[in-house]
């Protein structure tokens, strides 16, 4: 027998009607291209996802169709995410910082058909013009006065929406219908598109509003960080719109300076984004004269990369600011674990509090994890023993966009390969201690470069720190370790090996220690260590 329930499928189009009815009066804020500021409200965006939905109607675009962005945070964004799947068509987000070989590469795999790019990436697009024959319209994210000079011919946003009207009568198809599309960052071959669909991204919406996960509400003001061409911002611009948050997103400035004013300006609540984006906020407020903080801000969501203890302590202790750290994927969405507290922990010492805070976290329901070795045989979650990380559940990925079948990134019970080492605690708890192609291997015993990485930046003269493993004739590979410094500081190299060994087992010290200016770092904010 089954339930007398209504059955009505998960539409996007659905979530931007619900927040321009229940919350329309809930902000939006952006900071432009030029440095000046936007700002409206839900209901005004649902107004403009309307009026640009019927012009890519109107300009041929159908259900299936790919529609590329290379865009900061910004309200056209946002804009473009709800229209485009909102018709059945498919947002492709583009990495603007990756080669432009290997964004023309992306755009000729998925096929896309339009091009809306934020006028900073007007180079971008010149150059890769003439590579990609299937892309019929390029449109710029401007006015039709601020319209990019060059041998592409390119319309305006505003110019391409003018004439269309804010109302709309959303088609409706199956949930499984793809949404959005995201490519990996292809750090060995090329990149890996991951399909996302309308009932996933409904689904891993809901499960961030849950209280132990991001837990936004409408009384929130949110600043995205996290870039909308990583994975929607890590979702953000979907589950906002559920809860009606004020939603803060930051454009092109992503210095320290730029976003403590913002925090302050627009009475941030609630932040997220990568470790490095944190560090550069701390070292400017430190910098400032004065006393003032972050006042209104009641949490930060670290994820990308893994949260240092230094940048944790220092917020807590200098900023009064919770951080929260999390780990996921593209490949999930990318949400698969959290990390709040469970009943007890405030009996713990700091110290033990602080152990427990730099976990990954517990698994969202949902999301299934599980641990195994090189020949795939379960391993126990007793906090200790480390294996392969698989996962699985309704917002992970079961193949590659155009790839035929799910190869080796997937078991052959359904499981996701997730490529990271790590160990699961009898209570719940993920600890991550390395990515499968980063562990070094010496003498036939792994060393987590993360935790030698994490120990090393417990030294306050070390701003980051790249533990990478070097040939060795005897041991195969022995760890060396790259620092990048605090300005103005020269760290000793004997303090830093002491910050390792009181954290580390003595055997992981690394031969050798160098100092950089500055460390690559990815457009999602992680240090590229393939450049090392």
């Amino acid at each position: 027998m089954q339930g007398l329930m209504m059955h009505q499928q998960l539409m996007i189009s659905d979530l931007i009607e619900h927040a321009s009815l229940n919350h329309g009066v809930r902000g939006i804020f952006s900071r432009e291209c030029d440095g000046s500021d936007h700002s409206y409200n839900w209901a005004d965006c649902a107004k403009r996802v309307k009026k640009l939905a019927n012009a890519l109607l109107a300009a041929g675009v159908k259900p299936g169709d790919r529609v590329a962005t290379i865009a900061w945070n910004n309200y056209r964004h946002i804009e473009i995410y709800y229209a485009v799947s909102g018709i059945g068509a498919i947002v492709h987000t583009i990495n603007p910082r990756l080669d432009p070989k290997q964004i023309a590469w992306m755009v000729g795999h998925a096929g896309d058909s339009f091009m809306f790019f934020d006028t900073t990436f007007a180079p971008i697009v010149h150059g890769i013009g003439g590579f990609c024959p299937s892309v019929k319209k390029w449109v710029a994210m401007c006015d039709t006065d601020n319209v990019p000079k060059g041998a592409t011919e390119i319309e305006s946003y505003e110019g391409f929406i003018d004439d269309f009207d804010d109302t709309i009568d959303w088609p409706r198809f199956d949930e499984n219908t793809a949404c959005t599309l995201c490519y990996t960052s292809g750090t060995t071959g090329d990149p890996k598109g991951v399909l996302y669909s309308h009932r996933s991204t409904i689904l891993h919406a809901w499960a961030s509003c849950a209280k132990d996960v991001v837990g936004v509400s409408a009384s929130d003001s949110v600043l995205a960080v996290v870039p909308m061409f990583h994975i929607s911002a890590w979702g953000l611009v979907y589950s906002c719109a559920m809860m009606g948050c004020k939603l803060v997103m930051p454009g092109p400035g992503l210095d320290g300076k730029s976003l403590t004013d913002m925090i302050r300006q627009e009475e941030v609540t609630y932040m997220l984004g990568v470790p490095t984006i944190w560090m550069g906020i701390l070292n400017h407020i430190r910098a400032e004269d004065g006393d003032q903080k972050l006042p209104s801000v009641k949490m930060a969501l670290v994820g990308g990369s893994a949260l240092p203890e230094v940048l944790l302590r220092a917020y807590d202790e200098e900023l009064n600011i919770p951080m929260q750290q999390g780990w996921g994927m593209t490949e999930t969405s990318p949400l698969g674990v959290t990390n709040s507290p469970l009943p007890g922990y405030e009996d713990l010492s700091r110290d033990e509090q602080v152990e427990k805070q730099l976990l990954a976290g517990r698994a969202i329901f949902g999301i299934e994890l599980r641990i195994v070795d090189d020949e795939d045989n379960l391993l126990p979650r007793d906090g200790e023993t480390t294996g392969h990380l698989h996962a699985r559940g309704p917002w992970v990925a079961s193949s590659y966009f155009r790839k035929d079948g799910p190869g080796d990134d997937f078991t052959d019970d359904g499981w996701f390969r997730t490529g990271d080492v790590a160990a699961l605690h009898p209570d719940g708890y993920l600890e991550i201690t390395d990515r499968s192609k980063d562990v070094i291997k010496s003498g036939g015993e792994w060393i987590s470069s993360i935790e030698v990485e994490n120990a090393a930046m417990n030294h306050p003269e070390v701003a980051m720190a790249a533990c990478i493993g070097a040939h060795h004739e005897k041991w195969q590979e022995r760890p060396i370790l790259i620092v990048q410094p605090m300005p103005g500081k020269t760290p000793d190299k004997d303090e830093i090996k002491k910050c390792i060994t009181d954290k580390c087992a003595k055997w992981w010290l690394p031969d050798e220690i160098f100092f950089k200016d500055e460390l690559p770092i990815g457009a999602t904010g992680k240090v590229l260590k393939k450049d090392l």
